[in-house]
């Protein structure tokens, strides 16, 4: 499988220390910051193919709001939710707001490592066909 691309955004250190270190070990480019502002920050001058993003986290933005900014700055690139809180609604409005998936923690490394590859396929299947749509708009042109 080619290497992709996983900012991991959460205010648990040891939780994404110990994330970033266990996708780091399986050839995935993986980068953690510890908060919304810096995940954007970030997204400005870096492309990731998915976010791991906790809904939960001190300072002004919610994980919400934090994956809508993400969609305005890289709307192709797949958000995958982290909750400790079973907020059903929550995790809907993220659904609502773009995210690929939720998850609860703790979470399960091989589940996180199955959600990190379907969202990864599924952000390579829609640059696909922008590709080609590209494409044949070019050749359209003849």
């Amino acid at each position: 499988m080619e290497t992709f691309r996983v900012l991991a955004v959460d205010d648990e250190t040891d939780f994404l220390e110990t994330i970033v270190n266990r996708l780091l070990k399986r050839k995935i480019e993986a980068t953690g910051v510890p908060g919304g502002e810096a995940a954007l920050a970030l997204m400005k001058e870096k492309n990731f193919d998915v976010v791991l993003l906790d809904i939960k986290m001190p300072g002004g933005m919610d994980g919400i709001e934090i994956l809508r900014e993400i969609k305005k700055i890289q709307p192709l690139t797949e958000v995958i939710l982290l909750t400790g809180h079973a907020s059903v609604e929550t995790s809907i409005e993220g659904l609502k707001s773009g995210a690929f998936d939720y998850l609860l923690k703790p979470v399960k490394f091989v589940e996180l490592l199955e959600k990190l590859i379907a969202a990864f396929e599924k952000k390579n299947a829609q640059e696909q066909r922008i590709r080609g749509a590209k494409i044949r708009g070019i050749i359209n042109f003849e």
